[in-house]
């Protein structure tokens, strides 16, 4: 759904940068709740609940028609989004106790290999050959990093196989999010389709802290700052950007642009953590940039194509 004005084609890619940096946070901002004893389901439930609390104003006094113009299809999906959003937050944030941000970030942003199969059936969207190109470059840079062996510390490191297996289902999970979310942000503004989503997933979240009896009150409160700046800097700004981007370009394309995270996600581990990625490592992040610059060439192409 690109814009019909060439000057609005660049807002959509602005906003993936703006949200690929800000999401690029999560893991530090995650393991430094962890690290003053907040549990991670609970450092889940508090990101997308604080996100939605926060745009509850804003929806309530400028959506209240869109909200009650809703019909049961739009609402089932923004409540299997919202599902599928939590199943991603309590895997992936759970594996950043077993193994280095490093490993979690990139095996949790695999999702564009399961999105490009995904989408061609689910939402009709045809992927040009040159952005399946771009996926598997991508991939390959990723699985090098992942591959490498030592790249850090965890928090636990009892089970790193647990903590892969978690990250990877984090990015299923993930890649259903992204694929309803294309499909419904066709048909909703962005903030009544993320204040659904997000609380949706803070609804769902709540009920699983809950059921296991983890502790919200009476932790640290360093552990309440990250977590509450974990909901405003990687949830409310950096996913929101991308929610607002998939209305104008494709899933694929999206999901292929967070490949970059684990990049990003490396250094701050560097600088915060005192994780040390090896040499190899920055092979996979120079194939990843790459596969980007051919994307984003491919998917500029794509959105400039209707008004040529």
């Amino acid at each position: 759904m690109p814009s019909a004005h060439p000057s609005a084609r660049w807002r959509p890619f602005a906003a993936l940068l703006v949200g690929l940096i800000a999401v690029s946070f999560a893991s530090t901002l995650i393991r430094l709740s962890q690290g003053e004893g907040a549990p991670s389901l609970v450092i889940a439930m508090w990101r997308v609940t604080f996100a939605a609390l926060a745009l509850t104003p804003f929806v309530l006094s400028r959506h209240r028609a869109t909200l009650a113009a809703l019909t049961g299809w739009q609402i089932g999906l923004a409540m299997l989004s919202g599902a599928f959003l939590a199943l991603h937050f309590a895997t992936w944030i759970t594996s950043l106790e077993y193994t280095s941000v490093l490993t979690s970030v990139t095996l949790v942003t695999t999702n564009p290999l399961i999105v490009a199969v995904a989408t061609p059936f689910l939402l009709r969207e045809r992927l040009s050959r040159v952005t399946l190109i771009a996926i598997l470059i991508a991939f390959f840079g990723g699985l090098i990093i992942s591959a490498t062996g030592d790249a850090g510390t965890a928090a636990r490191q009892d089970a790193p196989l647990l903590g892969a297996g978690l990250a990877v289902a984090g990015s299923f999970a993930v890649a259903g999010y992204y694929i309803i979310g294309r499909r419904l942000r066709a048909t909703l503004p962005v903030l009544p389709y993320i204040w659904l989503t997000y609380g949706a997933a803070g609804l769902a979240l709540a009920v699983l802290v809950t059921v296991s009896r983890l502790p919200v009150a009476g932790l640290a409160p360093d552990a309440y700052l990250w977590m509450s700046l974990t909901g405003l800097i990687p949830q409310l700004i950096g996913h929101s950007s991308f929610n607002y981007a998939l209305g104008y370009l494709s899933a694929a394309f999206v999901s292929l642009t967070v490949l970059a995270e684990p990049i990003i996600s490396a250094i701050l581990a560097v600088l915060l953590l005192a994780e040390r990625p090896v040499a190899v490592q920055f092979v996979g992040s120079a194939l990843i940039l790459v596969a980007l610059f051919i994307a984003t060439r491919e998917e500029s192409r794509s959105a400039a194509a209707p008004a040529g």
